[in-house]
């Protein structure tokens, strides 16, 4: 399979495709090139006085996100 079929795939289906093709390291490629691509927002600064509560709502979005 080419990189362009990779672009067109969803995550769900690039997953899916890696699961079953665990040697193919262009899809592997293509799947870290998706993540690394994607916005890192930031959450919270140094000084914030709601750091720790911005913090441990992103890791509790970021668990539930991940089921």
């Amino acid at each position: 399979m080419n990189s362009a079929k990779y672009t067109q795939m969803s995550d769900k289906q690039l997953k899916q495709h890696l699961i079953k093709h665990r040697n193919d390291f262009a899809a592997l490629q293509a799947y870290l090139n998706r993540r690394h691509q994607r916005l890192n927002p930031i959450i919270a600064t140094l000084n914030d006085s709601d750091f720790d509560r911005k913090i441990k709502n992103a890791i509790q979005n970021q668990m539930i996100g991940n089921k």
